[in-house]
């Protein structure tokens, strides 16, 4: 049960790119908000002043996340109002904010996730591939357990959607060719909302046809259709005379 008394954590999203993405919300909110907790203050600083939003952010992420959530959820039970903002996108969507929310709601303090920007979805709509159903991944595993996730998801059948740095993306695409297979359907975006927003669709392999030849700059979201249903053979009742 939540306790009325205490504070409430907003996860707000903020734009990845165009700052007209922005939702009269999410600025009302960290207007209102006592504590702005943001995964790069140097990144959040001039997001918040584009907005007039005049108030200092205080860092969280993966490195001190664990350390500072017992002050964060003091300022919560105190009766604060706590703003989570990450670099771009949604909070705790490949970016710090799960644990936070899980020991948040375990102190029964309430938590509220303003809709907004997140890259995986524009890239999923605009890839021509299916959306009634899919899969996110995020980021795959650099290292440990790479091999033994791609070996699974090559079974999947749903949309699978991941996130992918420049400096790997050529390397992933090959590993897509030996598991998926180079003709399955794929599609690649990069800059979302951005002045040189791009989104290249085709097989695997022409896919790395072209980022091979091209600049590989900013943020990118593959997608990758699902395998195809094995067609079942209709076996035909021999008359034996």
């Amino acid at each position: 049960m939540e306790n009325n008394t205490f504070g409430k954590l907003f996860l707000v999203p903020t734009p990845i790119g165009n700052l007209e993405d922005m939702t009269f919300r999410a600025i009302r909110i960290l207007k209102e908000a006592d504590v702005i907790l943001a995964e790069d203050t140097r990144t959040s600083a001039p997001l918040l002043k584009h907005f007039g939003i005049d108030k200092k952010a205080y860092s969280h992420h993966q490195h001190n996340e664990h350390k500072a959530t017992s002050e964060i959820i003091r300022f919560l039970k105190e009766g604060k109002l706590v703003a989570l903002i990450s670099d771009a996108g949604t909070p705790a969507i490949s970016d710090p904010g799960f644990f936070l929310s899980r020991e948040v709601l375990k102190e029964g303090i309430a938590i509220e996730c303003l809709p907004g920007a997140t890259a995986f979805v524009p890239a999923l709509v605009n890839s021509g591939l299916p959306t009634d159903a899919f899969v996110f991944e995020g980021f795959l595993p650099v290292k440990k357990g790479r091999q033994t996730r791609l070996k699974k998801l090559a079974e999947e059948e749903r949309t699978m959607v991941l996130y992918e740095s420049p400096h790997r993306l050529l390397k992933t695409l090959e590993e897509f060719e030996e598991y998926f297979g180079e003709d399955r359907q794929a599609s690649v975006s990069r800059e979302l909302t951005k002045m040189y927003e791009e989104t290249v669709r085709g097989s695997i392999a022409e896919i790395k046809s072209h980022f091979t030849n091209n600049i590989l700059k900013g943020e990118f979201v593959i997608c990758v259709a699902g395998k195809p249903e094995e067609k079942k053979s209709k076996s035909k009742d021999k008359d034996y005379k």
